[in-house]
């Protein structure tokens, strides 16, 4: 759907494209900040539980399980929207951060390795 039309939890599932491991990318995005926080996996039950629970789940690949994120550490992700992206192979999660997002305690994942990038001159589109 291009037209705008908010999709139920229903239409989500049956809508979203997860690949051949049965995962879809979710990128976790805090509301107020726009900052992204993190990037995790959802299965088609975690996908379910965090548009109906108003908590992010996540399928964890190393342990093979569901892990609802803030569960042992307090910091949770409280839902306040989402999308599929356009081809519907990803998932954009906005969220009401509470503590760092990351495992290691930074805010963000990626605070803790800034990458240099060649940036364009706005003017010209040659490398700044």
């Amino acid at each position: 759907m291009t037209d705008g039309t908010v999709l139920d939890t229903d239409e989500a599932l049956a809508l979203a494209r997860f690949d051949d491991t049965g995962l879809l990318a979710a990128v976790i995005q805090e509301e107020s900040t726009r900052q992204v926080l993190m990037v995790g996996w959802m299965d088609r039950e975690a996908l379910r539980r965090t548009l109906t629970e108003g908590r992010v789940v996540f399928w964890s690949r190393s342990r093979r399980e569901y892990w609802r994120k803030g569960d042992t550490s307090g910091h949770v992700q409280y839902v306040r929207g989402a999308a599929l992206d356009c081809d519907a192979d990803a998932l954009l999660v906005t969220v009401d951060q509470v503590g760092p997002a990351c495992h290691t305690g930074a805010h963000a994942c990626f605070d803790t390795h800034p990458v240099h990038a060649h940036t364009l001159d706005d003017t010209t589109g040659a490398p700044a």
